[in-house]
């Protein structure tokens, strides 16, 4: 997620990263230039990562806190109990 948003927020930086990556095994990357164009699938990249990186954890999330089988639910909890309201002993 953090990655997705760095990106989105400054495209230029990740084309940095790249041209670095790619210096390491090719001659004269350093002097190659990216195009409006590739900034912007960039940026749309970033967003995309970071809006899967949101919607994970939102789920991992919702999972933790979904009752189980397990589990009973607190209605069905409060309906078993002798204590609760409206029963008779």
């Amino acid at each position: 997620m953090g990655q997705g948003l760095i990106t989105a927020a400054a495209p230029g930086l990740s084309v940095a990263l790249t041209r670095k990556l790619l210096g390491m095994n090719f001659e004269n990357a350093g002097e190659l230039e990216a195009r409006p164009a590739y900034l912007r699938q960039t940026r749309a990249l970033g967003i995309g990562v970071a809006a899967a990186g949101i919607a994970g954890y939102a789920m991992e999330v919702a999972s933790d806190r979904a009752p189980t089988s397990e589990e009973p639910a607190a209605d069905d909890e409060a309906a078993t109990d002798g204590d609760a309201p409206g029963a008779t002993a």
